[in-house]
């Protein structure tokens, strides 16, 4: 008959070794082509109103309504760190629904 204490360690042993595939799972990253619309939240909009998202793998291009074009590159599922001369991160909102960067805009998924 097993002790009490071998019990547990057994039971223990027993999870850990079911749980790693499922523990380390991460999601597939976020689709985030389409087009946004800057909503000023806490700063304004000063590099365009309406933005249109790209994707090529990890790497993200956005181009504002006049035609200027920065770059960033997916960190994680949920977070974005832009290029030179963007230097912004971004948090993906929620449902993929829009982004929220550390400039103080969100843009929101149109």
């Amino acid at each position: 008959m097993l002790t009490k204490s071998a019990t547990i360690s057994l039971i223990a042993i027993a999870t850990a070794s079911a749980l790693p595939g499922a523990a380390w799972a991460e999601p597939p990253a976020p689709n985030l082509a389409g087009t946004y619309r800057c909503e000023p939240a806490p700063r304004d909009c000063t590099l365009g109103k309406t933005f249109t998202v790209t994707e090529s793998g990890a790497q993200i291009e956005f181009k504002n309504e006049s035609g200027s074009v920065w770059h960033a590159k997916i960190t994680s599922n949920i977070s974005l760190s832009g290029m030179p001369t963007w230097n912004s991160n971004g948090v993906v909102l929620a449902n993929n629904s829009g982004i929220e960067w550390s400039n103080g805009t969100r843009w929101r998924k149109q």
